[in-house]
């Protein structure tokens, strides 16, 4: 078989499995987040945390149960790895230096998952199942909640006049009436909670089980020696792997289990189980679309949704396939495509799919190493992530990035036929595209501040192993990655340095919680306006129409932003 008709097949069978369980998948999670039941081991939690599961929160108390959640999370995950040496199951790992475990705990926090470090020559099993393992859910999780709390914002007033139109609902009216007046947006703990013991714990599980029996290794051992066939001594380490191989990829998270992360056997050994990854890495993002529809009660502004999400994830798919097929230099002839930096087993079809899905979702998982990739095939991964990893993107960062991208593209599209803006019937005001702008000019700020801050400090250029624009492009990654809350990286970049470790931690961390800001303010906003009816001049945001401007707004904001940066690198490097 061919190894194009091998790539094609491969996309076709992902593509239905992902369209196989679209919408099951997607009304589940509805059901989850607005069902008024509460599980008994829900109800344990919510006594033993000691909060009101029935609570309604506005937007800033919502906020304020984010940020305090994740803080505790960072200083809880920073005081493992600096007394790591002193619990259990560390395997005889030193404790973490000061800038380094910073750098982690902001990267696992905000399911960037950035590694500085080896991590099967660095973390003990206590550290990865207790610190790593967990935020791998909860800040999945933490992402799922606020995209539903912006949801609700949306669609809160809309859905309140539907029911009051049956006098049977009256009384639910009126409470959402109320709750709408306040801008309400739900309870964080319990959409936390759900999030996790309904959705990602149980799929995570089932996952865990799928690939193990495709190879993945899980065990509790430490280093085996083996002898090789040459006579040298090896230490092959075990460990957890498949349980955090399925949530790394289930929560969009990145960070492997070993240095090499995806391309390393234990983790990802097979064809067959790369697809899986694959699949694990896109189901809950793309799925939310549906999730939105069902919430909105047109599941049609949902589908409107996915074909923008998709069109982007195709068209970035076959650019990197497209280039690493080129067969650009010799070397590359002779080998029939670019196979430097490749696992044999993959090849380019595989890796190119691998890394158009997590470069274009927040996951930052590798099954081969984007530093080896063609310039041009390198530079479409880069932009993946510029494009503010909203196709799909994150699990629930990239649904309430799209809606926030949604709210541009109508506020455009009224400057250029002159009405007043409006989505899911509500009025986009001053204030809104305020929110709207705001959150999409955090990570634009943080990368190319931090970009330009290493390249003129002497700590950014000794820690470049290439010059030129392909040495400008691994900085220029390397801040994208960390501002996203992706987490992959051009590796020819030694960033596990105090200067990178702190400035790649604090972007990690606004970049992940301003745009909540601004979001949830957003919602908030929206969720005290008054629907407004439906006339000949609305603007259908259902329509294929609609999913066209959406992908262009994206696009344009895109390329008038990283343009410059993008000519200075890879640009610069393919074209050269």
């Amino acid at each position: 078989m061919s190894p194009i008709l091998a790539t094609a097949l491969q996309l076709l069978a992902l593509l239905g499995a992902l369209a196989l369980v679209y919408r099951p998948f997607g009304d589940y999670m509805a059901a989850v987040y607005t069902s008024t039941k509460h599980l008994r081991i829900e109800r344990c939690l919510y006594r033993c945390v000691g909060v009101d599961p029935d609570a309604r929160l506005g937007p800033a108390a919502y906020l304020r149960a984010v940020l305090a959640f994740s803080a505790a999370g960072v200083l809880l995950l920073y005081a493992l790895q600096r007394l790591q040496d002193k619990l259990p199951l560390s395997l005889g790992f030193e404790a973490i230096d000061p800038d380094q475990a910073f750098n982690t705990a902001a990267s696992f926090v905000s399911n960037t998952n950035w590694q500085s470090y080896a991590g099967e020559s660095a973390m003990g099993h206590l550290v990865q199942l207790t610190g790593l393992a967990v935020q791998n859910f909860v800040s999945a999780a933490v992402g799922m909640a606020v995209a539903v709390a912006v949801v609700r914002g949306f669609v809160h007033r809309s859905a309140r006049s539907r029911e009051g139109a049956a006098d049977a609902h009256e009384g639910a009216a009126r409470a959402q009436e109320a709750a709408a007046r306040s801008g309400e947006l739900g309870n964080f703990w319990t959409d936390l909670v759900r999030g996790v013991v309904r959705i990602l714990l149980p799929v995570a599980f089932v996952s865990a089980l799928a690939l193990v029996a495709t190879g993945v290794v899980q065990n509790l051992a430490g280093a085996h020696e083996v002898h090789t066939l040459s006579g040298a001594t090896q230490h092959i380490p075990g460990g957890p792997v498949a349980s955090q191989e399925a949530i790394k990829e289930l929560g969009t998270n990145g960070g492997g289990f070993f240095n090499a992360n995806s391309v390393h056997p234990f983790e990802n050994p097979s064809g067959l189980s790369n697809l899986l990854e694959v699949f694990l890495i896109l189901v809950i993002p793309f799925s939310l679309t549906r999730t939105f529809g069902t919430m909105a009660g047109n599941v049609r502004q949902g589908y409107a949704l996915l074909a923008a999400m998709g069109l982007l994830w195709l068209g970035a798919v076959l650019a990197v396939t497209a280039s690493e097929f080129a067969h650009p230099g010799t070397a590359a002839q002779a080998a029939g495509g670019a196979m430097e930096g490749k696992e044999q087993r993959f090849g380019e079809g595989a890796s190119a799919l691998f890394a158009a899905s997590t470069t274009m979702t927040s996951t930052g998982a590798v099954n081969a190493f984007h530093d080896s990739f063609t310039a041009l095939g390198g530079g479409v991964t880069l932009l993946g992530m510029m494009l503010g990893e909203i196709a799909p993107g994150g699990v629930g960062s990239g649904l309430y990035g799209m809606l926030v991208m949604a709210v541009v593209a109508v506020f455009l599209a009224g400057l250029m036929v002159g009405r007043t803006p409006e989505y899911l019937g509500k009025k986009i005001g001053t204030r809104e595209i305020t929110c709207a702008a705001c959150s999409l000019l955090v990570t634009p700020a943080l990368v190319l501040s931090g970009t330009a801050l290493a390249m003129a400090l002497p700590d950014g250029e000794e820690a470049m192993t290439n010059i030129g624009a392909h040495g400008f492009t691994e900085v220029l990654y390397a801040y994208t990655s960390a501002a996203n809350n992706n987490g992959s990286a051009f590796a020819g970049l030694g960033a596990d340095t105090p200067f990178f470790n702190t400035t790649l931690g604090l972007c990690m961390l606004l970049g992940r919680f301003l745009p909540m800001v601004f979001a949830l303010a957003l919602a908030g906003s929206l969720a005290r306006r008054a629907p407004v009816p439906v006339t000949a001049g609305t603007l259908r945001t259902e329509t294929p129409l609609f999913s066209g401007m959406l992908v262009g707004s994206v696009l344009i904001v895109t390329g008038l932003t990283f343009f410059p940066a993008l000519a200075l690198g890879p640009l610069a490097e393919g074209l050269s």
